[in-house]
Formats: C-alpha cells, sequence, structure tokens
C-alpha cells in the first residue's frame, strides 16, 4: 500500500494499526509535505454497521473539537476501489510514542510523573465533558495516551487520541449505545452500555495504576469488584487514597467530574501529625502522617491499686519462699510432695510479678504503614509479637466493641470488655481490654473516650468505615 495515493492528496507512507475492517496509516499531504493520520473503515466481509457509526461518529466529534492535546480533524471522503469502497478520516498526526510503547521498553513511572499525567488528562477531559453535549471518550488507556519527549522538569506533552469509542450525552440519549471499550480499563457500569463522565475517570484510574504496576489492570488482584494495587506500589498516602476513588466500581464513590477529580489531586486533604481530639490527660501517643500511623500505649504507672497488688505479692511470694525453704530442708523424698505442691502457687506469684511489672515498664506499639501492620509488646527493652506483621492491603474490617454483657456458656453473666479490633482476614490486632491479651491487662487503662477517639482515628487513616458491635 505504500506510495498509493488516497483522496488525490494523501500518499501512503506506511500502516501503523489494523483491525477487522478498519485501517489506520502515516500519509504524507501532497499539498503541504506534512505527516497526517488516514483511518480507514472498509465494507469487507468482516464489515459491521457499527464500525460505520462510530468512525462518523469520531469523525463528527473531531470536527467540533478544538484542542492542543487531541489531534485535530482535517479530511472526510469516500475511497472507491474494484473490491470494496470505504471511508477515509484525515487527522493530524502527532510525533509522540504512546505509554504502552514506553511501557514495552521498560520504563517505569514515578509518582510525580503519573501525577503530572494524571493532571494532563483531567485537563482534557475537563474540555471533553463540559462540553455541550458532553463528549466521553470510552476508551482511556496506555495505547491511546501519547507522550512526547521530556521537556526541561517536565514529563512531555500529553495526548488523548484514537476517539473511535467516543459517545456524546445526545447520543445516549438518543438509544444509540455501543459497547465499546477495553477490558481491563472499563468501569462496570460500561459493560451494560450505560456510560457517563465519571466512566472517564474509572479508565484514568486503571491507566495510571498500569503505569505504577506495569501490570495490566485486568492482571492485578480484586476485592469486592474493585482492583487491589496498593501493596504493589510505593506511592503517598494522599496519592493511593486518590487513585482509590477513581476506580470505584460503585458511581456514587467514585469522582463524579473531572474537575473534582483534579481539584482533590492538587489541594489533597491535609492529614495532621498531631491529631486535634485527642482526651484530655491521655498519655497515649498517637504518630500520624499521610504514610505512617503509630499508636503508643504507655505504662500503667503507680496507681492505689499496682500499690495494693505489690503489697499482696510481696506477701504471696514470702510465704510460698519461706514454704519452699522449709521443704528444702526436710530429706530427701519426703519432700517433692510438698514441692510439686508449691508449684502451682508459684505460677500465681509470678503471673503477679509480670503484672506488676507490665503496669510499671509495659508498652504496647501498634504500627501501621503502606505495606504492613504489626503489633508488638514492649517490657524493659524485650519485644514480643503473638502475631506476625500483615499486609496493610489485607485489612478487611475495623470493628469497635463496645461494654456490654453477656451470658456464657455456664449461664453466668460476663462482661464484655471494650476494645478495637483490627481484622486481617481471620487475624485480628486487638487495643483495649481483650481478654485473651498477653499484657497482662496492660492497655485496659484505655478509657472510652481513648478508645472512641483511636478507633475513629485508625478509620481516617485507613479509609474503612468503623463496625460497631456490641
Amino acid at each position: 500500500m505504500a506510495s498509493q495515493i488516497l483522496g488525490d492528496f494523501y500518499q501512503v507512507e506506511q500502516q501503523l494499526a489494523k483491525k477487522a475492517g478498519r485501517k489506520t496509516l502515516l500519509c504524507r499531504d501532497l499539498r503541504s509535505q506534512d505527516l497526517v493520520v488516514v483511518k480507514l473503515v472498509s465494507f469487507s466481509s468482516d464489515f459491521e454497521w457499527d464500525d460505520l457509526k462510530l468512525f462518523e461518529r469520531e469523525a463528527e466529534t473531531l470536527k467540533s473539537l478544538s484542542h492542543s492535546a487531541i489531534p485535530q480533524y482535517l479530511d472526510y471522503f469516500e475511497v472507491e476501489s474494484d473490491r470494496s469502497k470505504s471511508f477515509a478520516l484525515v487527522q493530524t498526526y502527532i510525533p509522540a510514542k504512546s505509554l504502552q510503547a514506553y511501557l514495552h521498553t521498560g520504563r517505569t513511572f514515578s509518582e510525580a510523573e503519573v501525577q503530572e499525567l494524571a493532571k494532563a488528562l483531567l485537563e482534557i477531559l475537563i474540555y471533553l465533558h463540559d462540553r455541550h453535549p458532553a463528549v466521553i471518550h470510552r476508551d482511556i488507556k496506555p495505547s491511546n495516551v501519547l507522550l512526547s519527549d521530556r521537556s526541561g522538569n517536565s514529563i512531555g506533552q500529553v495526548y488523548l487520541v484514537d476517539f473511535g469509542s467516543v459517545q456524546t450525552l445526545a447520543a445516549k440519549e438518543d438509544g444509540t449505545i455501543t459497547v465499546v471499550g477495553t477490558y481491563g480499563y472499563m468501569p462496570p457500569e460500561q459493560f451494560g452500555g450505560r456510560t457517563v463522565p465519571a466512566s472517564d475517570i474509572y479508565s484514568l484510574g486503571a491507566t495510571l495504576i498500569g503505569l505504577l504496576t506495569g501490570t495490566h489492570p485486568a492482571d492485578l488482584p480484586q476485592k469486592d469488584g474493585c482492583i487491589q494495587f496498593a501493596a504493589l506500589v510505593n506511592v503517598s498516602r494522599n496519592f493511593a487514597s486518590w487513585l482509590e476513588r477513581t476506580i470505584q466500581p460503585s458511581l456514587d464513590k467514585r469522582f463524579t467530574s473531572a474537575r473534582k477529580a483534579l481539584q482533590v489531586l492538587e489541594n489533597p486533604p491535609q492529614l495532621q501529625l498531631q491529631v486535634a481530639g485527642k482526651p484530655l490527660g491521655s498519655k497515649v501517643v498517637l504518630k500520624k502522617d499521610i504514610d505512617s500511623l503509630e499508636i503508643i500505649i504507655p505504662a500503667k504507672g503507680f496507681n492505689l491499686g499496682i500499690v495494693m497488688t505489690i503489697g499482696f505479692a510481696i506477701a504471696w511470694n514470702s510465704f510460698i519462699l519461706f514454704w519452699t525453704f522449709g521443704m528444702l530442708l526436710v530429706p530427701l523424698p519426703a519432700n517433692l510432695l510438698f514441692l510439686l505442691f508449691a508449684l502451682p502457687f508459684w505460677l500465681v506469684g509470678f503471673s503477679m510479678v509480670k503484672e506488676i511489672l507490665w503496669s510499671l515498664f509495659g508498652q504496647v506499639h501498634l504500627s501501621l504503614n503502606r505495606q504492613q501492620i504489626s503489633l508488638i509488646y514492649n517490657l524493659l527493652g524485650f519485644k514480643y509479637s503473638r502475631l506476625h506483621p500483615a499486609r496493610t492491603a489485607d485489612i478487611t474490617k475495623l470493628e469497635y466493641v463496645k461494654k456490654d454483657f453477656k451470658y456464657n456458656s455456664e449461664s453466668v453473666l460476663v462482661a464484655i470488655k471494650p476494645r478495637i479490633i483490627i481484622w486481617v482476614g481471620t487475624y485480628k490486632y486487638e487495643l483495649g481490654n481483650s481478654s485473651n491479651s498477653d499484657q497482662s491487662g496492660l492497655d485496659s487503662i484505655l478509657t472510652k473516650p481513648e478508645l472512641e477517639w483511636l478507633v475513629n482515628e485508625l478509620s481516617d487513616w485507613l479509609g474503612i468505615p468503623i463496625i460497631k458491635e456490641s
């Protein structure tokens, strides 16, 4: 086909793409000597009328648009031959590589670069969605986004191309919807033929996630229909939250417009390092920023209860020591039975000592970052954990258990102690009066205001709701 002349003026230089019934050619305009792109749709054996409908809509849409980041409409004509008849759309040629081509070369994109891309594409979408009627691209993906060479500190000029799937709200209202798009980048509503401006926001978010992970969105894990990417990328918490909102399956949880998405991206909500709302007099330390959250529960310290426990422990262990020493003076083997009898009492004594040490010197550290969650107990420099660190992305539920009472299996009324539970699958990380805690009630110093403060801070940082249980 090279050197063939189409429409009297457009000499074919090379074929850029081909699929059923359609070709995209790089041509030279013999009048201006400029390179142009000619898209052909042909009446062939695999021709479908929907192809012509979309082709004509693309031509009409491009003719109405005028934006430096969108190909410009130049011409539209018929091509007659002995074999078939075709329609040709001529548009300006943009000398830039697609994001898909960059990915194939192994290029990676930093958070700053992806944010710059996002802002540029959102500006284009604002222009399209503000049209009357609104223009919805419906096929945003790496191969349809072009990027010119870097310019100074800029990532380069960003372009949005291939309006072959475009839909206007007017077309939608006329009932002429055709389901198009690319799997992995399409929002759920698009599979049912419904598209709104927020549909392009989803495709944009999926495209950006593909750049950050280097993986096609369809190959990433999903949970409740939402792409799970946070554990695979190293980006700020604010940007991760912004991306999560762009790809929400439910329209009411997604950004409603490109303008709103751009506003939040440029002015993210600020998270405080020291959060207001900490109960007066609380000794709990909360360290929180966009990338991490740490809760440190200090030792209970001296109080009347611990003084009484110390006195009782001294009396108890002194008596057991005296008893044991006395039994050691009795000749073997007569004293063995008495020594064995003392063992349970020693265990009780050690338990009281442990409780005293925890109350005076123990600390609980709950730490979260974008990668993992851990719960560490620290006593006099000795650190241990009952649970291994887990992935933050695997957190499924944040539960706040209020104080209550219930009957146990023996029909005895027992108290349900208030606590916070972070569920990671079947494992749980607890703060508060946990009945199975190894710290002997260390975190029982958490009051109701402290528990409510901490659970709200965790909910805000994790971006998940609080499940309140009794």
